[in-house]
């Protein structure tokens, strides 16, 4: 690098995964110019990371900002996921472009201030809600994209089959700003047909897919190898992924083995969703409720590509939640009793895993790379993640998007 260049941001004493020395990273125009020890350069903004873990911008596969922060409509759900649907279902015709903007942009907040940089929310189309949500999300990916960049999944969480509107509304929604198509076969009462409408949809719009796929803990049965076939004769390998598969924590060695080899040929992902996946799997089982979560590390292994995510918050699916991507892989690794040799690992599912299943280029921290970075309060890999250390700050394409000053005890 020419010495005494000029950048737009300069971070100082970063600590990068790997890595023992500390590297300084230059940004220019919204990407890495340079990295390494001491650079000799000036630059409009410096900081320093003293010498604490510098990450790229974390990944969130899967989250439902339209349906999140309801807790304080429907304490009484009933609880089960046929009972968080019912539950939503009510409330949806009553919502409005504006309630889902400010409950969405409560959930985003928490979310950018976690760390998390890149987001693909899943939002629900059908007549009772008709295009609201998805309007509300077009303004929040709008008026965020400082800090976040945000892809909207449109989706028909109760079905599509039984009324054509449904898959007018998808349509109208891919022509209007959609980034990408979901399904959810398991609430329709015709999943093959569910699966088929929703791949002819994708490729008519050339666009990516994520389902909603087999949430129960009952290993009879499964659409997930339908999936697949329907991924290869699509041509659409690479393109699709899934969330919750929780019935592959039902399944036995050599069942799994054989899922992992179709998923790594067919190059479909998949995401697991630990919090909901605990919350609503298992109930009939009382104490002995079983873990309920797709063992996606063992996917990882076979080449799959992997995350773990949000899924919901405060809601009849899910009513916890404070946005921490960190937590959320934190939670997986101690349900697969992962210890430290797997942090490594399971930090790839939150960061370049997942940005691998959503096929986000140019992340990471590399010279040419979109510089999305955070920096945590923690100086060593497995203490951070261990220790669900907090982001003291961000920067976003080189700009800094958030700060959370590290807490100080007052003696």
């Amino acid at each position: 690098m020419p010495q005494n260049q000029i950048f737009d941001l300069l971070l100082r004493n970063a600590r990068l995964r790997g890595g023992q020395t500390l590297q300084d990273i230059a940004v220019r125009q919204g990407r890495i110019a340079a990295i390494g020890p001491a650079l000799t350069a000036t630059a409009v903004v410096e900081e320093d990371a003293g010498g604490r873990l510098v990450l790229p911008g974390l990944v969130d596969t899967h989250i439902h900002l339209d349906k999140s922060c309801l807790l304080c409509r429907c304490r009484d759900a009933g609880g089960g996921l046929k009972g968080a649907i019912a539950a939503v279902s009510r409330l949806k015709r009553d919502f409005t472009i504006e309630d889902v903007y400010e409950r969405g942009a409560r959930t985003l907040e928490r979310a950018i201030t976690q760390g998390t940089m890149h987001m693909r929310t899943h939002v629900e189309l059908d007549p009772l809600v008709g295009l609201r949500s998805f309007e509300a999300m077009k303004r929040l990916k709008r008026d965020y994209a400082f800090a976040i960049d945000l892809s909207i999944c449109v989706f028909p969480q109760e079905g599509m089959t039984h009324d054509p509107a449904v898959e007018r509304l998808l349509t109208q929604a891919l022509a209007e700003g959609a980034d990408l198509l979901g399904g959810c076969p398991y609430t329709d009462a015709d999943p093959s047909l569910h699966m088929e409408r929703i791949f002819a949809l994708a490729v008519a719009h050339d666009v990516d897919l994520d389902f909603h796929l087999d949430f129960d803990l009952d290993p009879s049965w499964s659409h997930l190898e339908e999936i697949c076939r329907r991924t290869m004769a699509a041509g659409w390998q690479g393109r699709v992924a899934v969330g919750h598969a929780t019935k592959l924590a039902a399944i036995d060695d050599a069942a799994l083995g054989r899922v992992i080899a179709l998923l790594a040929d067919a190059g479909v992902g998949v995401t697991a969703l630990p919090a909901t996946d605990l919350y609503l799997n298992g109930r009939d089982a009382n104490h002995r409720a079983p873990r309920g979560v797709a063992p996606v590390h063992r996917l990882a292994e076979g080449g799959v590509a992997v995350s773990v995510a949000t899924n919901n918050v405060l809601n009849p699916f899910t009513p916890f939640g404070d946005g921490s991507l960190m937590r959320m892989g934190n939670l997986y690794a101690n349900l697969m009793h992962l210890g430290p040799e797997s942090f490594g690992d399971c930090l790839d599912m939150i960061s370049n895993g997942a940005a691998r299943l959503m096929r986000i280029t140019d992340y990471g921290i590399a010279v040419g790379g979109q510089a999305d970075l955070i920096v945590l309060d923690a100086d060593d890999e497995a203490d951070a993640f261990g220790g669900i250390a907090a982001p003291l700050m961000g920067f976003k394409r080189g700009r800094k998007s958030f700060v959370r000053p590290a807490a100080t005890l007052l003696m």
